[in-house]
């Protein structure tokens, strides 16, 4: 009776130091994973629900405090660690094939239309009040 409670103690033993060995190794891929998307220009989520781009980031000494604009003109330091994870944007913009050559003067309905600038707005609002 007692080789088999050793036994099952030696088992959860393994299974305890092999679920932690496999825990480690992922944690360790997404913080260098983390490390590899981080750079200047990305947009990031903070700890404290910031977003905000990064503009200054040492991967290599995190003590050094990483600088994040959270609006325009408006830099603040951070404790490098205090970035959540990088933000992808939701909307990838797929590029049509090379071979395939759209017609712009032909309206395809099943293509969302595209977003127009400020100034392209006013101009059309300026021909559609012209045209009345």
């Amino acid at each position: 009776m007692e080789f088999l409670l050793f036994g099952l103690l030696a088992v959860l033993l393994v299974f305890m130091i092999f679920n932690t060995r496999k825990r480690t190794k992922q944690m360790k891929a997404e913080q260098e994973e983390k490390a590899t998307k981080t750079v200047p220009g990305a947009k990031v989520l903070l700890q404290g629900g910031i977003y905000g781009t990064i503009v200054s980031y040492d991967p290599e000494d995190l003590d050094t405090p990483a600088l994040v604009e959270i609006a325009p003109g408006t830099i603040i330091d951070v404790h490098s660690q205090a970035i959540l994870r990088v933000v992808e944007p939701k909307d990838a913009i797929v590029d049509a094939p090379a071979d395939e050559v759209v017609d712009p003067t032909v309206a395809d309905e099943s293509i969302a239309p595209a977003v127009e600038t400020p100034e392209e707005t006013r101009a059309r609002l300026e021909r559609d009040a012209d045209d009345k």
